[in-house]
């Protein structure tokens, strides 16, 4: 019996692009927790502290379709790089900020360069990624997201609180250049369907650009669990303050250990059995690390509730990603990357909202607990489409029969 081949991951170019992927987010994650309070000290109303966050979001939804329209007929080099030099300028300009609309106007800029990045870089990945290990190669360059969300923010925090936000502004600035500098170094892959396109690219449409129908459903799983997690994005650290727990920080860093260490394992689990099996384990251990974290008082059901939660939201997202982009043809990916970054921040977003209001009637522990319905939903609605899968499966087989 010959073995198969097992395809080359870790390709030069891959390793590059993940490299320049975690420094992008590093080089973003350091300046979203201190925007806020910059615009406060220039001057900011509380309508307009609101709009930094507001403003940022709207921009990087509307920009997606337009960049999902540009995938299907570009080349990735030039958009990856025109991306990342774009967040680099703009972070740049952030120094010269000095009055609240010139700082409004270049956090909607930002927006739009954060929403072309990432919607780039995602394509570009699940490209050098081989078929047989989307699952696997898309779990590592989504890691890279998560460990940069996960570090940079204290650093970021750090520096602004000890040193000002100009040393802030050069810090990032570094890392953004250390990004173009990887990427640049990276060797694309142009489907051969984008290839065609090039030559007769189609009209745009904004609806067209923004939802890939055939990755629709893994996508409102998205928003649905992302909903969910905006609970912890939103108040875990005041919830640290409440319960009287200092080593807040042992959450976060519990929760991307956890999601490193098994990276692997669920990659490879998705490749070997798809996305159903993989989404349900990782909405139940997710429910788990809610429902710990609410009754949390300690430090050591805080870092129980953070290995919990790092298991299942961890792997869940990543696993949503290349179930969308497995769905889509080969020139529609940039559209359901587009698609699929859109609804992380539609959910976080409608998260803070929703869970904001009802937070100021019940505590934060009650909070945890009832975001985590929403997975107990991702569980119910990615079973039924298990069983619509096996039953087509089913379907095929018969008629292969006949």
């Amino acid at each position: 019996m010959i073995k198969e081949e097992v395809p080359a991951l870790w390709t030069k170019s891959f390793l590059l692009l993940i490299i320049g992927n975690l420094f992008i987010f590093m080089s973003f994650q350091m300046l979203l927790p201190t925007m806020p309070p910059q615009a406060k000290a220039i001057g900011a109303s509380d309508i307009e502290i609101g709009l930094v966050t507001t403003l940022f979001a709207v921009a990087a939804i509307l920009v997606r379709p337009f960049i999902g329209f540009a995938l299907e007929s570009s080349s990735r080099k030039w958009l990856v790089i025109v991306g990342t030099v774009a967040l680099f300028v703009l972070t740049i300009c952030y120094s010269f900020t000095s009055i609240i609309l010139l700082f409004l106007a270049v956090r909607f800029l930002h927006g739009f360069a954060w929403g072309w990045s990432t919607t780039v870089n995602g394509t570009a990945a699940v490209e050098l990624v081989p078929a047989k290990r989307l699952g696997e190669g898309m779990g590592y360059f989504g890691l890279s997201g998560t460990i940069g969300m996960i570090i940079a923010p204290s650093l970021g925090i750090l520096l602004y609180q000890n040193f000002g936000f100009e040393p802030l502004i050069i810090g990032s600035s570094i890392l953004g250049l250390i990004a173009i500098i990887a990427l640049a170094c990276v060797k694309y892959h142009t489907p051969k369907a984008v290839q065609e396109n090039t030559f007769k690219p189609k009209e745009f449409s904004f609806f067209g650009s923004l939802i890939d129908k055939d990755g629709w459903y893994p996508t409102v799983l998205t928003i649905l669990t992302t909903f969910g997690y905006g609970a912890i994005v939103t108040f875990i650290v005041i919830f640290g303050e409440e319960r009287g727990i200092d080593q807040i920080f042992l959450y976060y860093l519990c929760n991307a250990i956890t999601a490193t260490l098994i990276r692997p394992i669920t990659g490879r689990w998705f490749d070997a059995k798809g996305p159903w099996t993989l989404v349900m384990v990782c909405a139940v251990l997710t429910i788990a690390g809610l429902w710990v974290l609410s009754y949390t008082y300690s430090v050591g059901m805080l870092i129980l509730a953070g290995i919990l939660f790092g298991a299942g939201y961890g792997s869940m997202v990543p696993a949503l990603q290349a179930w969308t982009l497995s769905k889509t043809r080969p020139e529609r990916r940039g559209i359901a990357n587009g698609m699929f970054y859109s609804a992380i921040d539609l959910g976080i977003g409608l998260s803070a909202v929703v869970l904001g209001f009802i937070s100021a009637y019940v505590e934060l522990g009650t909070v945890f607990q009832m975001s985590s319905i929403c997975f107990v939903i991702v569980i119910v609605m990615t079973w039924i489409d298990f069983l619509k899968e096996k039953k087509r499966g089913k379907g095929k087989q018969q008629t292969v029969a006949v």
